[in-house]
């Protein structure tokens, strides 16, 4: 199993504060014990997570708000490295070399209230938080933003900023572009 995914396994379960451990993804994805613990401490320190652990529940959790990057991934991980070397750096890629996007899921906080907007959303909603607040992971930005603003109910984007912008600007254009003259 790809590690991405068990990235991406891991960050949803930590968002919806379930409190994965070692032995649970192990268990999960059929690999060893210290692999799982190894996908832990990539997470806290090559992705600058704030993970922490909670004796009490015996998992770990995010300490603050958390969104994963956007990674590259290629064929074979051997490639990876290098690839995405060159795409950092901005040189061209081989043709032969096959490289393909994978977006880890971009969160959102969305403020609805009223709850069959919520239910409208639900396949975006990972986690309920306080004040009508939830947390949303989509993989298209456009289609995303596409559904809030066809829904016919109040929303306000809480985070990130760059969305809620995005939102904002949309709108005006929409908004000159239909006034009447």
């Amino acid at each position: 199993m790809n590690a991405n995914i068990r990235i991406q396994w891991l960050h949803k379960k930590l968002t919806m504060k379930s409190y994965p451990n070692a032995q649970r993804l192990a268990e999960r994805f059929g690999i060893s014990h210290r692999q799982a613990q190894r996908d832990f401490e990539y997470l806290r320190r090559e992705l600058g997570a704030p993970v922490a652990y909670d004796n009490s529940r015996k998992g770990f959790y995010y300490e603050s708000s958390y969104v994963l990057p956007v990674l590259l991934t290629s064929d074979n991980d051997d490639l990876y490295v290098s690839e995405a070397f060159k795409v950092q750096s901005n040189q061209e890629l081989a043709a032969e070399e096959s490289i393909i996007q994978m977006q880890i899921p971009f969160s959102a906080t969305v403020e609805i209230k009223n709850k069959l907007t919520a239910l409208e959303l639900s396949s975006y909603i990972v986690a309920k938080q306080p004040h009508d607040r939830y947390l949303c992971e989509f993989h298209s930005v456009e289609r995303f933003l596409g559904l809030l603003l066809s829904i016919d109910a109040d929303f306000r984007v809480i985070e990130p900023y760059w969305l809620r912008e995005k939102i904002l600007r949309s709108a005006k254009r929409v908004v000159q572009n239909n006034e009447m003259e």
